[in-house]
């Protein structure tokens, strides 16, 4: 009897998730087809340098999304779990002299272990006290980088840090091919975020954050499933936090900063929170703004990115992508009502 409800409990929760798990399997094909062609083209037309920032921020926001869209959990000290992977990466890299890949699958492993005792401890928390928790932890993990100056550099940030390819040393001019290069790993860490997500995992994950009382007297350990999230959402930042150190060629205590997690939650809120593509799609949106704003020399940057952000999330409610896929399924449904009421007359 256990068994069934569980099994009903799934199928209703499938039911009700995101609006992409309804898209049609052809659509889907064609919407990873598109995007992966975006990808390999991007640093055609973007500076490469700052195409590989949008993967990288864009893979951030979805591991923040994990948390955030997924699970019902606002983490605002994710930047501790990028920036440790980034510092780990970059001592691997400067002092074993392994291929950057290596460093970075260091990096992360680095992050997920820290997210183990954080996670123990945060997901006992729920709302606003689980966002502060991280945020302790991430203010922690700042401080202690700034006294071991010895290892991290301090203020001036970890320097040099090498993009070596299995004996190709790829050096600043070759940002190009560097692109290519670490283009993998953010896929990787997409793909693990889609797997977690439309896994039963997943749907178990759905079901906490729509009800957590009634998953718990279903019978799952909800607490042992948040921090398993947590765990695997960090791994991921570490994924984006090791690729963005390489490209920069350094780590700075920045990267751990409590405005890189506001800065992370911004992006996917901005691009739609529960969907997975509205974290890139934030990305490329503050990104490029900010690039554009930087190149022009203007000095108030803060103020036009903070007035262009509050006028996007009044327009759309739900993000960008979250939005716009609302606005199609209502002109869908509303031809597929047109076409009815022809046929019935």
């Amino acid at each position: 009897m256990s068994a069934q409800l569980t099994e009903t409990s799934r199928v209703e929760t499938a039911a009700s998730s995101a609006p992409e798990r309804r898209v049609n399997p052809f659509v889907r094909a064609g919407l990873l087809l598109l995007a992966l062609l975006v990808v390999l083209a991007l640093p055609w037309y973007i500076y490469p340098p700052v195409a590989m920032d949008i993967l990288a921020w864009g893979l951030f926001a979805i591991s923040v999304d994990l948390l955030l869209g997924f699970t019902g959990l606002l983490s605002f000290g994710h930047a501790a779990f990028w920036g440790m992977s980034a510092y780990v990466t970059g001592i691997i890299a400067t002092r074993a002299g392994v291929p950057f890949p290596v460093a970075i699958l260091g990096g992360a492993a680095a992050a997920m272990i820290l997210a183990v005792p954080t996670g123990y401890l945060a997901v006992r928390r729920t709302g606003i006290y689980f966002a502060m928790v991280t945020l302790a932890f991430a203010q922690m993990l700042y401080f202690i980088a700034n006294q071991a100056s010895d290892l991290t550099g301090g203020e001036n940030g970890l320097q040099g840090i090498p993009k070596s390819f299995f004996g190709i040393e790829l050096v600043e001019t070759d940002a190009f091919y560097f692109y290519y290069a670490g283009l993998p790993i953010i896929l990787l860490g997409a793909f693990i975020a889609w797997r977690t997500v439309s896994s039963p995992f997943g749907r178990v994950l759905l079901a906490i954050r729509d009800n957590p009382a009634r998953a718990r007297a279903l019978g799952y350990d909800v607490e042992r499933y948040k921090i398993m999230v947590f765990v695997i959402s960090s791994g991921i930042a570490g994924l984006a936090g090791g690729v963005f150190s390489v490209s920069h060629g350094f780590a700075s205590l920045q990267e751990l900063a409590w405005q890189t997690s506001g800065k992370v939650v911004l992006i996917t809120v901005l691009g739609g929170i529960g969907t997975l593509w509205g974290g890139p799609l934030g990305a490329a949106v503050v990104v490029l703004l900010e690039d554009q704003l930087a190149s022009s020399g203007f000095d108030g940057i803060g103020i036009i990115t903070g007035a262009i952000f509050v006028l996007i999330v009044l327009l759309f409610r739900k993000g960008i992508w979250g939005t716009v896929s609302d606005l199609v399924t209502r002109v869908r449904g509303r031809a597929a009502t047109d076409a009815q009421g022809k046929h019935d007359a």
